[in-house]
């Protein structure tokens, strides 16, 4: 594994940790998602850039999506 994918991937993990408590705190669903999402998905993409266009668009789902 690269180590542009493992910094990466420990960036965005750590973003959704943060989502993920937000969302439960705040009982917002789609926060709540996007950060388990932020969480997993970063074993799941070997492609960096991939990996980060992902995770971008994980970060502004609950900006754009509210239920």
């Amino acid at each position: 594994m690269e180590t542009a994918n493992l910094i990466w991937g420990l960036i965005f993990s750590s973003i959704g940790i943060g989502y993920f408590i937000y969302g439960r705190r705040q009982s917002n669903l789609v926060a709540r998602y996007s950060g388990i999402a932020l969480i997993l998905y970063p074993y799941l993409v070997t492609n960096t850039l991939a990996l980060v266009a992902v995770g971008i668009l994980l970060m502004l789902t609950p900006r754009f999506i509210e239920l």
